[in-house]
């Protein structure tokens, strides 16, 4: 009953609808749903605009200083790592052979090796003896099928930290700490013994983090490829697993191959590198789907500086350059013979191109 004043109204029966009736009502209740979700859409989209006629433009300032003062409100930092880019790698050369960084930091984290070598990886970086084939199967054996962590910089990195370690006292040495999960190839035969390691990566690599890291109070670069660190992947990438249980990490994205310049005027003047922090700013408020030619998702509305809170500036896109396979390795026909045999059991992604025609195309050009 409808009570209005001291009137009793009685309460509309529907049951006495006719057929027309009753989808003239239906429709009507679909139009309502129709326009109270288009006013939700044109809300949100009301939002991202008007946050973004607020917006600043990002700040360039320096890169490694600015690093490494994320460190005093964070217990680990993580820097996007985008496959294979010779620019960040020599950044990240750079950036711990500066004199303050173990001053700082005490670990490294890192996607390109095997966590079953760690203690071969230990002596390495400590500087004992340790022959080179031995050394080989930390980024050689590693979940990741195709030949990646094989490319040139990827070796070079473990020296450079190991000489780095040779001009600092013990107890300021750094750490290499191995992410990948300790996957043993003897055992692998078939595509789905492989998807048993490989479902394994960010989850494996966030207990080492726990375990190795922040059980034993450190602080830690983490160096992983970007995906393993966004925000927004509903709690299943690295960053995910360890700020869901409380743990804040200061994440770093290196976009290589995005033209940022289109997006504010002027960042391709900037010096390089350049470090820019993203929270109120033109970047940052820009959807993170389109500014990285990604397909839309739920997530559409997840700005840049939603996933991450900074970004690393190498140069423009057109200046980037990637690490080649070493030539040894193309005339190496064991080792050729096991490369494609293991990428035979993980062909990548749909649509992408097979990772065995990038490898034989990688070394034809030797």
């Amino acid at each position: 009953m409808f009570r209005r004043g001291n009137t009793t109204a009685a309460a509309p029966d529907f049951s006495q609808l006719g057929s027309f009736g009753r989808r003239l009502l239906s429709y009507m209740k679909d139009t309502l749903r129709f326009l109270v979700g288009t006013l939700c859409i044109v809300s949100m989209v009301t939002n991202l605009y008007a946050q973004a006629a607020q917006a600043s433009p990002a700040v360039p300032i320096e890169p490694i200083k600015a690093i490494l003062d994320a460190f005093g409100s964070h217990q680990l930092v993580a820097l996007g790592e985008p496959h294979g880019n010779e620019q960040a790698a020599a950044f990240r050369v750079a950036l711990i052979r500066d004199a303050r960084f173990a001053d700082v930091v005490n670990d490294i984290v890192i996607e390109s090796g095997n966590s079953r070598f760690q203690d071969v990886v230990d002596a390495f970086i400590s500087g004992q003896r340790v022959p080179d084939a031995t050394l080989r199967q930390v980024w050689q054996n590693t979940t990741v099928a195709n030949f990646v962590w094989e490319r040139a910089i990827y070796e070079q990195f473990f020296r450079r930290v190991r000489e780095v370690n040779a001009s600092l006292p013990k107890q300021k040495q750094l750490r290499l700490v191995l992410g990948d999960p300790p996957i043993d190839w003897s055992t692998v035969h078939t595509a789905d013994d492989l998807q048993k390691w490989l479902v394994q990566r960010d989850s494996s690599a966030a207990s080492i983090v726990r375990e190795q890291v922040l059980a034993k109070r450190r602080r830690a670069l983490v160096i992983y490829g970007e995906g393993h660190l966004w925000r927004h992947d509903a709690g299943n990438n690295l960053v995910s697993r360890l700020e869901a249980e409380g743990t804040k990490v200061f994440i770093i994205s290196t976009p290589v191959f995005t033209d940022l310049s289109s997006k504010q005027p002027g960042v391709s003047s900037w010096p390089i590198p350049s470090f820019a922090l993203l929270s109120g700013t033109l970047i940052g408020a820009e959807n993170f789907q389109r500014l990285f030619g990604f397909p839309p998702t739920n997530n559409d509305a997840v700005r840049y500086e939603d996933q991450v809170d900074a970004f690393l500036y190498l140069g423009a896109p057109s200046t980037m350059t990637t690490s080649r396979l070493p030539a040894p390795l193309c005339a190496d026909e064991r080792y050729v013979s096991m490369r494609l045999a293991r990428m035979a059991l993980d062909p990548g992604p749909p649509g992408s191109p097979p990772p065995a025609d990038l490898f034989k195309s990688n070394c034809a050009t030797r």
